[in-house]
């Protein structure tokens, strides 16, 4: 059989998705700035794409700005911001193990004259409060800091980040990167507090080469990072990917209709959060009774991005309110430290398998070496090139995990063995 499990690097759209997608590549195809029914026509899917996205996260439709996917909205929230600001400091404020499509932005603006201080994080991955707050300055002007991390899982407590910047500063800019959480935990930006958030189509089973930035006020200066046509008022130029854009607002309103657990939704949807919570918490149970394979983060199974000492279910009033002081991970990612073993023999091995993983970042895998995320936590030198990534989705089978962990329990003895030492 086969088991798909590196839906953290994309996952599959949705058949209704893709259907409608291809009828307004085929049918609906005008240009939305066109002054005729079909642009009309094409300007109406947009709006309803923002309605739905709007409506998932309870802000304003005028609030979202459609972008080629996740990078470009990282890129467009960082380069686009200190350039704005620059007149008001040069100083801004990231972590040690962000993605490469936030922290290579920084760099590039690092050599454009801005001062990047990079937070070292606890050994669980998240960020100390009291360490952002030391590392706080009168010239800066943007704090970065992602929602969801993309190799471990591990959920940073945003709401109370973003009270500790500003309560020091309020006109300091706080963004996240969402692009592992938004359509798997509820994302409220408003609760949060946020100024700038990021969103990836492709990670909830939307179109590739679609995504979102969110910014909480619509006069907010933000340099434009692309220039032309003025459109989506001038804040991203470009003729808009309408058949995209469709499909990205139609599976934003299908994951959280699946995350509520909404009856008008079946198994054909996937799983309700609950669901993919459990099944990861038997994953990791049974990989924990595998010799020489440690989880990192070593997470109780009671800690899969649910609050845990309460029965109450994930809801805004939780998880997207900042109430995550006891929620350290999401469910959907699992990274597992195989003791003797590189990362890359094990992925062609499963591979053989027809099972699906990833070592890493898959935006990283051009361009391989140690992992910054597992260094950062402190993880042990053994691991850092033998550690593998796991990542459900909402159409995750029991059945998928139970044949990974009969596969796991017979190839790696032989693996072990045939390993040079």
């Amino acid at each position: 059989m086969e088991a798909y499990l590196d839906n953290a690097a994309t996952t599959r759209a949705l058949p209704e998705v893709a259907e409608l997608v291809a009828r307004v590549m085929t049918e609906d195809y005008g240009n939305p700035s066109s002054l005729h029914g079909k642009g009309f026509t094409a300007e109406r899917y947009i709006r309803t794409a923002s309605e739905r996205i709007a409506a998932t996260m309870k802000v304003d439709p005028g609030t979202i700005v459609f972008t080629s996917g996740g990078t470009e909205s990282n890129n467009q929230a960082l380069i686009g911001t200190a350039l704005a600001y620059q007149r008001s400091g040069k100083h801004i404020i990231t972590t040690a193990f962000e993605h490469a499509s936030v922290a290579e932005p920084l760099i590039y603006l690092e050599k454009q004259g801005f001062e990047i201080t990079f937070l070292p994080v606890e050994s669980d991955g998240r960020v100390a409060p009291e360490t952002l707050k030391n590392a706080l300055r009168d010239d800066t002007i943007l704090v970065s800091i992602m929602m969801v991390n993309n190799e471990l899982g591990v959920i940073q407590d945003i709401a109370g980040l973003v009270k500790t910047v500003k309560d020091y500063n309020p006109e300091i800019r706080f963004h996240t990167d969402a692009i592992q959480a938004y359509g798997k935990i509820p994302v409220l930006p408003k609760k949060l507090g946020v100024d700038l958030l990021s969103v990836s189509g492709h990670k909830l089973h939307g179109p590739k080469g679609t995504g979102f930035l969110y910014i909480a006020e619509a006069d907010a200066k933000l340099h434009p990072y692309i220039h032309g046509g003025h459109q989506q008022k001038n804040r991203r130029s470009g003729t808009e990917n309408v058949p995209g854009i469709a499909g990205l607002g139609l599976a934003a309103k299908t994951a959280y209709e699946v995350l509520a657990g909404s009856t008008d939704h079946g198994a054909s949807q996937g799983n309700t959060y609950e669901m993919v919570s459990e099944l990861g918490r038997w994953f990791i149970s049974e990989l924990k009774t595998i010799d020489g394979v440690v989880i990192h983060g070593d997470r109780g199974t009671e800690q899969q991005g649910v609050v845990t000492g309460s029965e109450q279910p994930v809801g805004e009033t939780q998880l997207a309110a900042g109430d995550t002081a006891d929620a350290t991970y999401s469910p959907y990612i699992i990274s597992a430290g195989i003791e003797g073993i590189k990362s890359e023999v094990l992925l062609h091995a499963l591979e053989d398998k027809e099972i699906y993983v990833s070592s890493g970042s898959a935006c990283s895998s051009n361009h391989p070496g140690l992992s910054d995320t597992l260094t950062a936590i402190g993880v042990d030198k053994p691991y850092l090139d033998s550690t593998i990534r796991f990542s459900l989705s909402r159409f995750t089978t029991r059945e998928e995990l139970v044949y990974t962990i009969d596969v796991l329990q017979q190839l790696l003895p032989t693996l072990r063995r045939f390993t040079k030492r």
